[in-house]
């Protein structure tokens, strides 16, 4: 342990009670950093922070005034910014033909143009550091294709590029930039989906390791991506189980799992 002693992090989407940006924060916080939890449900966030001796900042990735004032209320708190993750996402699940403008552009404001912005207000954060490690979150599915989710896996796809720009611009300054991809993941989220019978056994043959993911998983390779052990950037990690060489089950494969599972009671 202590792989991030002496660190400051910030944390980004951490407002959902044990999430995985609060299992991020938790596993960063035993390994040693001074953590900022930032999102827009400050008393969750407080409840953790008191937990593990960090703070909590009110932020708004939709809202780019909302980034500048969290990075900088972070930066205060703790002082310069070695790490920050961005765990927010919204899993929007809509036919392609079917998904409307304000869909289209609520998933553009979170999930492609506040990372942006968000790395905007740190890299300058960082500089002043002297380098640092900018984390996000994304998705097997901005590789491999899943049913009616066309909105989220792009802006995923288009933020792990973004990931890789900052990356190739700002390596010269000590900015490392990494993307995780995790699979389907046991997190608050997906709680409804796992308790449809026979809904998560149609996913479990994508998996050559045979399980699915936790957010314990995902926050261990953040622990690797944020230390001083990593020289990777521009990368995106796949920590998945393997599913990106298998593929996410079709609908007609989830609608027969349900069939059979309801079927045997």
């Amino acid at each position: 342990m202590a792989r991030l002693q002496g660190k400051t992090a910030l944390v980004v989407g951490a407002a959902g009670k044990d999430n995985m940006g609060q299992t991020i924060a938790r596993r960063f916080a035993a390994e040693g950093a001074r953590v900022a939890l930032a999102g827009r449900r400050i008393d969750a966030m407080q409840t953790l922070a008191d937990e593990i001796g960090g703070i909590a900042i009110p932020g708004d990735m939709t809202d780019r005034a909302s980034i500048f004032a969290m990075v900088d209320a972070a930066e205060q708190a703790l002082g310069e910014l070695d790490i920050a993750v961005n765990a927010t996402g919204w899993g929007l699940l809509k036919p392609f033909l079917e998904t409307t403008q304000d869909e289209l552009d609520a998933m553009y404001a979170l999930q492609l143009r506040g990372p942006f912005q968000l790395a905007q207000a740190l890299i300058p954060a960082m500089e002043r550091r002297g380098g640092g490690s900018i984390i996000q979150i994304s998705s097997a599915t901005a590789t491999i294709m899943f049913h009616d989710h066309a909105a989220y896996m792009a802006t995923k796809a288009g933020t792990d590029h973004m990931i890789r720009t900052v990356a190739n611009e700002f390596g010269h300054l000590g900015i490392r930039a990494n993307s995780v991809s995790p699979g389907l993941t046991e997190t608050p989220m997906t709680a409804d989906a796992a308790a449809v019978p026979g809904l998560m056994e149609a996913f479990k043959k994508g998996y050559p390791l045979g399980r699915y993911g936790t957010s314990a998983d995902i926050a261990a390779s953040c622990v690797f991506l944020a230390s001083d052990e990593c020289f990777m950037t521009g990368q995106n990690l796949q920590v998945s189980g393997g599913l990106t060489l298998r593929a996410n089950p079709s609908k007609a494969d989830i609608e027969a799992s349900v069939a059979a599972a309801m079927a045997a009671g």
